[in-house]
């Protein structure tokens, strides 16, 4: 019947709070073993190792952007249909999104592998650094139908509300390859493909763990069709594209900082570099908010509770306070341990006291952009959160950078992000939860009789 989704019922406020800190597990699982291969690959001593894999970090950031926009499409379908009561309509949404994704994934693999090569020389590697970065990725994107596969298995547990099984898949994940680095890497002495090697199966590893989620948990997946398949296709491609391009305008933002920060020096580098290591693992409570969000208000609009939604949205908002407040406290009390961790020069260590003082706070703002756009995903307008995030990239970024730095130095850079974070924030929320009140109008008109089929009714 409707409104059976797990979502539906009970506490919005508790099902936010246990979604993002289970992504949030899952997501800080992920940057941490980026880690350990970073470490391990460190004591080669030999330093292509290192950079090799840091010029292969930006192509693997694209294929995984492309996986996580089709489980965007995944949480957003199987959500509604699951709100509506519709399990079947659920089930054969969930099988078309992944025959959408292993087909998709394969034909980007097909493209990328021979190219490679060519795509690392045109991001500056060479010599030595080419030959093992070359390596390393064409047998990492092998892995991209599994990233692809597990990633959509997860969007879908998510939409079913159960985010400690999608969690599960990438703690695996994450495990296999911190045990298999090692031994590939030193025990096999297979250096830079080894850590490849061991990534691989890690990717293996989390098909495993989802397909035991999704098929013999819940059973959620219908028999494949063709003609379901390309009635499916159109709603499909029309969430995951816009959402391909949404995730694409991080790294245009961080490309512009960057390009900026050079003018400074490399005391200025080195500081957003470490900045931009320390941000993920502190604030991944908020950038998990997105696809916690996303589930509960498509099961909700499903059942047609936009009491719910509503709801959703301003608890969504208090956890990231609480959350944001809390950490950038802690943030703020370890900001000299951060600077003796990471070896910090005075100009280093100036910009990154800067931020944990002045700045870290603006990530509950993006938390408010993070919910506006999981709104608009899930609710049929994913378009708005692709301009959201590249008006936040562009607009909300480049100009103010150069406002503030002008008159501030290195610090404006920090300062100008940090505002344009308050601007999007605020207006991405405000946006959608004009959207959702637009909608819950619509619904109330369409179930109003018009005067025509009435007078119908009675003749």
């Amino acid at each position: 019947m409707p409104g059976s989704g797990k979502l539906t019922q009970g506490s919005t406020f508790k099902h936010v709070v246990n979604m993002s800190l289970m992504g949030a597990l899952g997501l800080m699982c992920i940057f941490v073993v980026d880690l350990v291969d970073m470490l391990f690959l460190s004591m080669l001593d030999e330093k292509e190792a290192v950079a090799a894999v840091g010029f292969s970090s930006a192509i693997m950031f694209f294929t995984i952007s492309l996986s996580i926009a089709v489980s965007i499409s995944a949480t957003a379908l199987v959500s509604k249909a699951v709100g509506e009561g519709n399990i079947e309509l659920a089930k054969r949404r969930a099988v078309n999104v992944l025959a959408f994704g292993i087909f998709f994934s394969t034909a980007v693999v097909w493209l990328l592998w021979s190219n490679i090569p060519h795509i690392l020389l045109f991001v500056g590697a060479t010599g030595r650094t080419l030959d093992l970065a070359t390596g390393y990725l064409q047998i990492l994107v092998l892995g991209m139908p599994a990233v692809m596969v597990s990633m959509i298995g997860s969007g879908i547990m998510r939409a079913l509300g159960d985010a400690r099984r999608a969690m599960y898949a990438t703690l695996v994940g994450g495990l296999v390859n911190a045990v298999l680095d090692p031994i590939l890497i030193f025990v096999f002495g297979l250096g830079v493909q080894g850590a490849a090697i061991a990534s691989l199966l890690a990717r293996f590893s989390m098909v495993v763990v989802t397909y035991y989620g999704v098929v013999k948990t819940h059973k959620m997946l219908g028999e494949f069709d063709l003609m379901d398949f390309f009635k499916d296709v159109k709603p499909i491609a029309l969430i995951a594209v816009p959402a391909m391009l949404t995730n694409m305008s991080s790294p245009l933002a961080n490309a512009i900082v960057m390009a900026h920060t050079a003018s400074f020096g490399d005391d200025a580098v080195a500081a957003v570099a470490i900045i931009g290591r320390v941000i993920p693992v502190v604030f991944g409570g908020v950038f998990a908010l997105s696809g916690a969000v996303g589930p509960i208000l498509g099961q909700n609009y499903g059942a047609g509770r936009f009491d719910r939604m509503r709801s959703t949205m301003n608890n969504a908002v208090v956890y990231a306070f609480g959350y944001c407040f809390v950490l950038c406290v802690v943030l703020y009390q370890l900001q000299d341990w951060l600077v003796v961790v990471f070896s910090a020069t005075q100009g280093t260590a100036d910009l990154i006291r800067f931020f944990a003082t002045y700045v870290s706070f603006s990530f509950f703002f993006q938390s408010m952009l993070f919910v506006g756009i999981a709104a608009f995903n899930n609710l049929g307008k994913p378009l708005n959160s692709t301009l959201l995030n590249f008006g936040r990239a562009t607009l909300g970024t480049w100009p103010l950078i150069v406002v503030f730095s002008w008159f501030m130095g290195a610090e404006g850079i920090l300062f100008g992000q940090a505002v344009g974070s308050i601007i999007f924030g605020c207006l991405g929320l405000s946006m959608a939860k004009k959207y959702i009140a637009e909608l819950e109008m619509k619904k109330r008109q369409d179930a109003i009789p018009s005067p025509v089929a009435s007078f119908e009714e009675i003749i």
